[in-house]
């Protein structure tokens, strides 16, 4: 039921708008060939602006996923830091408990 709401919204909305556009064309103080060059003129700076639009957005996007990389790439090397500070750690903890096993079963003998 929503769905068919918004699906009605949408064919009035463009109805409207192709009404405003008609009645604007047809109101217009300019001859048809100077709105046509208009129109034209106004869509050509419309895709130029969104095509210098798109390569920033590209351009912000690639530093963004460069800047995530270094960081992704900064967390990995800190948890591989962290495991071996650990590893270390557990190795040395086993060599003294073996050490200490040696020592007290030489000592008993």
């Amino acid at each position: 039921m929503a769905e068919d709401s918004k699906g009605q919204g949408l064919v009035w909305l463009l109805a409207g708008l192709g009404i405003g556009a008609l009645v604007g064309i047809l109101c217009a103080p300019k001859s048809g060939r100077e709105t046509r060059e208009d129109i034209a003129h106004g869509a050509r700076e419309g895709t130029e602006y969104l095509r210098t639009r798109t390569k920033q957005a590209v351009e912000q996007v690639g530093t963004l996923v460069d800047k995530g990389k270094e960081q992704v790439g900064n967390y990995v090397e800190r948890g591989r830091s962290l495991v071996d500070d650990q590893s270390n750690r557990v190795t040395a903890a086993v060599e003294a408990g073996r050490e200490a096993y040696r020592t007290a079963k030489s000592s008993s003998e």
